[in-house]
C-alpha cells in the first residue's frame, strides 16, 4: 500500500434490534424525538459493539462524530463491557462532551489540570463501575502517576478508547503533539479485543493511512464528502497589517451573529481587541481569548459567545479543536494559518446548524515568514538530541528539565520538546521521578523529516493558491484534504467574483489612524525578573528587594504593526520617526509617573544592539525633562544563539562595564531592544549596588527569540 492509499473497509454485521432501540434512545435524546443514526454513523457503531473492533472516522466538522461514541458506549455498557475512554485535546471540548453524555444518559468525568480536587472522587468511581465515561488529555495520559493509577485499574475491562482529533497522533499532521503518541501505550496495553474509535475532520490520505496502521490492519475507515455547503468564503489580499485591524474593527457589526476571529499570537489578539474598541467604543462586545488565560476565564468567554453575549472572541488556536457553537455566524482570519488543512479545520467551527455562514481572511505577504518557521520550528535537530541523550545517559539517574538546562545549555521549552520527540521513538521515558534514557539506539531520520518539511512548504503553496484566488478556495481546501467528492462551491469570493454582500473590499484611513494612535499610547508593563538562573550564572534563588528593577514599561512588542515603520525609520536616523518615538516615551513617562508617584532624575542609556536608538532617544528625553544621565558602557560580543537563562545572564554580566554615577537618585533605563530581560535584570542590579534608589525600565522593543 502507498503512503497515500485509502486503507480497506471491511463491512461490519448490522446491529440487533435491541441495540437499535439503544441507539434511537441515545440519538433521540440528543438530537430531539424521532432522530435516528445516519447509514454512516450507523456504520461506524455496527462495528464498534463488536470486540476488537478498529474504525477511523474522516468526516467534516459537525457530522456528529460524538455521536457516534456515545451510542457505542451506551450499547457496550449495557452489554456489560467497561467503561469507555476518551482522548480528548482540549479542556472546553471536554467540558462540553461530560454534558452531552449526561444528555445520553451517560455519566461521564474528566480527569484534568483545572479539576485536580476532584480526582479521588472520580477515580473511585471508575474502579467502583459507576463511571461509563472519561476523558483525559493527552498530556495527562503521558503523565506517568495518571497511567500507574487509572490505566491500571482500566487494564482489562477497557470498554472502548476514543482517540479525538486523531490527526494528532501522526506527524504528517497539521498538529502533530508528541503526547498523543502515548495512545500507542494505551492500545498495546489494552485488550485485543477493546475497540477503538479514532476521529478526525483534518486528515489527508497520507494522515489517513498512517493512523489506520497506527489503529491495526484491519481498520474501517468511513471518509465522507468534507465540503460545508453553508460556508461563503471570502478572500480579501494585499492589507498591511494596521489595515487588517481596521477592515475587523470596521466590518464586524456588518457579519453575521456571533464569531471568532482568529489571530496568529497573543500579542495580535490583545492588539486587536484594543483596535476594534477604538472605532467600536470601549464597551463593544469583544474579547480577547489566547492559552495564556486560565481555564476559568476561557470556560467564561466560552460560554459567553455560546449564550451569544459578545460579538466576537478574538482568538488564537486555543480557541479550534473541540469548540462547539452550532449557530457560530462567521469566522475571520487576521492572519493565514500555515496549513489549508488547519484553516479547514477552524473554518469549521461557523455555520454548522446555519444555512448560511460568512468566511473571510484578510492575508498579508508578512505571513509568509511564519508560515515558513511553523515549517521547521518542531523538526529535531540531530546534534542537540544527541547532547540531551549523553546528558541523560551520563547522569545515571532520572533527570528533571531544570536539571538538563543546566546540563546540556539547552531551553526548556526546547529542552521538553525533544525528550517528548525522543520518546515517540522509543529513546526516553518519563518516569515519576523525571527522565531517563531507555538505552534504545536513537538515529536522525532525515528522510523521514525532509519530508515532513516539504510537505508543510506544499501546504504553504497551497495557501497562497488560496489567497491569490486562483481557484475555487472551498475545492482547494477540500482538495488538500485529498476529499474524492469535491466540486466547485458556487459561493466563495472567487466562484461569485466578488465578496459576500455587506463585506467592505478594503479599510478606512481615518480607522487606521486611530487606531494606530490607540495602540501607541498602551505601552505594556514590563515586569522584572525576581529569580537567579542558577547554572553558570552560579546565584540562585530569588533577587533581593534592595537589587530589583521597578515593574518598567515596554513601548512595542514584538512585531507591533502599529511601530514596525516608526521603528525603522528611527533606526536609521529618520528624525520624523523618533520624534515620533520620543513622543510616545514623553506619554508613557507622564502615565507612569501618575500611577506609580515615582519620577526619574537621571536618564541611562543601554545600547545592546548594533544602532544608536537607545542613545538618541535617551537625548531626547534628557532634553525634555532636563534631566542628565549618560549611557551604560557595553562591551563587544552577543550571546550564543538559542542560550539559557543562566549563558545569557552570565554573558551580560560580563559585558555590562561599570555603571555610571547614579548615586541616590532614581534611575531612567532606556534599552534598545532585548528578548529574555537578563541585560535589564543584570544592569539594574549593578545600578543599585551603585547606589541608585530605583531603576526604571523603559524598553523601545520587546523582541521575540
Amino acid at each position: 500500500m502507498s503512503p497515500d492509499a485509502t486503507p480497506p473497509t471491511p463491512n461490519p454485521p448490522a446491529l440487533t434490534g435491541d441495540q437499535l432501540r439503544i441507539a434511537d434512545t441515545v440519538i433521540g435524546a440528543l438530537a430531539g424525538d424521532g432522530a435516528h443514526l445516519r447509514p454512516d454513523q450507523l456504520r461506524a457503531v455496527s462495528a464498534l459493539v463488536h470486540p476488537g473492533a478498529r474504525v477511523l472516522v474522516v468526516q467534516a466538522t459537525g457530522w456528529g462524530k460524538s455521536a457516534v461514541y456515545w451510542t457505542a458506549t451506551a450499547i457496550g455498557r449495557a452489554a456489560g463491557r467497561g467503561p469507555t475512554l476518551i482522548v480528548s485535546p482540549l479542556l472546553s471540548l471536554m467540558r462540553d462532551q461530560v454534558a452531552a453524555a449526561g444528555r445520553a444518559g451517560l455519566r461521564a468525568a474528566t480527569l484534568n489540570s483545572s479539576n485536580f480536587g476532584d480526582w479521588e472522587v472520580v477515580e473511585n468511581d471508575l474502579r467502583s463501575g459507576d463511571l461509563d465515561v472519561l476523558l483525559v488529555s493527552p498530556e495527562r495520559l503521558a503523565n506517568p502517576g495518571f497511567g500507574r493509577r487509572v490505566l491500571d485499574d482500566l487494564s482489562g475491562h477497557l470498554g472502548l478508547l476514543v482517540i479525538d482529533e486523531a490527526h494528532a497522533i501522526s506527524d504528517w499532521g497539521h498538529d502533530f503533539r508528541p503526547d498523543y503518541r502515548r495512545v500507542s501505550d494505551v492500545l498495546r496495553n489494552a485488550e485485543s479485543s477493546t475497540p477503538v474509535l479514532a476521529t478526525t475532520a483534518t486528515a489527508n490520505a497520507r494522515v489517513t493511512a498512517d493512523v489506520a496502521g497506527q489503529l491495526g490492519t484491519d481498520t474501517l475507515v468511513l471518509r465522507g464528502p468534507l465540503a460545508r455547503k453553508s460556508l461563503h468564503l471570502n478572500v480579501i489580499d494585499g492589507l498591511s497589517p494596521m489595515q487588517r485591524y481596521a477592515w475587523t474593527a470596521r466590518g464586524l457589526p456588518a457579519l453575521p451573529g456571533s464569531g471568532i476571529v482568529y489571530v496568529l499570537t497573543v500579542a495580535d489578539a490583545d492588539r486587536l481587541v484594543e483596535a476594534i474598541r477604538s472605532v467600536q467604543g470601549p464597551d463593544y462586545p469583544v474579547a480577547a481569548y489566547t492559552g495564556q488565560l486560565d481555564a476559568e476565564r476561557r470556560h467564561a468567554l466560552e460560554d459567553a459567545l455560546l449564550r451569544n453575549e459578545i460579538k466576537a472572541l478574538v482568538a488564537t488556536s486555543a480557541l479550534g479543536m473541540g469548540y462547539d457553537k452550532p449557530d457560530l455566524g462567521f469566522v475571520v482570519h487576521v492572519g493565514a494559518p500555515a496549513s489549508p488543512v488547519s484553516y479547514y479545520q477552524q473554518v469549521g467551527r461557523a455555520g454548522r446548524a446555519l444555512d448560511d455562514a460568512v468566511v473571510v481572511l484578510l492575508s498579508s505577504s508578512s505571513d509568509d515568514r511564519i508560515w515558513e518557521y511553523f515549517a521547521t520550528a518542531t523538526i529535531p535537530d540531530p546534534d542537540k538530541m544527541t547532547r540531551l541523550l549523553d546528558a541523560l545517559n551520563a547522569a545515571g539517574e532520572p533527570q528533571s528539565v531544570p536539571a538538563l538546562e543546566s546540563s546540556t545549555g539547552l531551553r526548556r521549552t526546547k529542552i521538553d520538546l525533544m525528550l517528548k520527540q525522543l520518546a515517540v521513538d522509543g529513546a526516553t521515558e518519563r518516569t515519576p521521578d523525571g527522565w531517563v534514557a531507555t538505552g534504545r539506539p536513537w538515529t536522525y531520520d532525515a528522510a523521514h523529516y525532509d519530508g515532513v518539511v516539504a510537505v508543510r512548504r506544499r501546504e504553504a503553496d497551497i495557501m497562497r493558491s488560496y489567497v491569490h484566488g486562483r481557484s475555487c478556495l472551498m475545492t482547494l481546501l477540500t482538495a488538500s484534504l485529498d476529499d474524492p467528492q469535491t466540486v466547485a462551491c458556487g459561493r466563495c469570493s472567487v466562484c461569485l467574483g466578488g465578496l459576500t454582500d455587506d463585506l467592505p473590499g478594503g479599510a478606512d484611513d481615518e480607522d487606521v489612524r486611530a487606531i494606530t494612535a490607540t495602540l501607541r499610547r498602551a505601552a505594556l508593563l514590563l515586569e522584572p525578573r525576581k529569580m537567579w538562573p542558577g547554572g553558570v550564572f552560579g546565584a540562585r534563588g530569588r533577587i533581593p528587594a534592595h537589587l530589583m528593577a521597578e515593574p518598567g514599561r515596554t513601548l512595542a512588542h514584538a512585531d507591533a504593526p502599529e511601530w514596525a515603520g516608526v521603528l525603522a525609520g528611527a533606526r536609521d536616523g529618520d528624525d520624523g520617526a523618533v520624534t515620533e518615538l520620543a513622543d510616545a516615551a514623553v506619554a508613557t513617562l507622564a502615565a507612569w509617573g501618575r500611577e506609580s508617584g515615582i519620577r526619574p532624575e537621571v536618564i541611562v542609556s543601554l545600547r545592546l544592539t548594533g544602532t544608536a536608538l537607545a542613545e538618541t532617544l535617551a537625548e531626547r528625553l534628557r532634553a525634555v525633562g532636563r534631566r542628565g544621565g549618560a549611557g551604560y558602557p557595553v562591551g563587544p560580543g552577543e550571546p550564543p544563539a538559542e542560550a539559557t537563562g543562566a549563558v545569557e545572564a552570565a554573558h551580560w554580566r560580563g559585558r555590562l562595564e561599570n555603571p555610571p554615577a547614579a548615586d541616590g537618585r532614581t534611575v531612567l533605563l532606556v534599552v534598545d531592544a532585548t528578548t529574555s530581560g537578563w541585560p535589564i535584570t543584570i544592569a539594574a542590579a549593578a545600578l543599585r549596588e551603585a547606589g541608585a534608589t530605583a531603576v526604571l525600565p523603559l524598553l523601545i522593543h520587546r523582541t521575540v527569540g
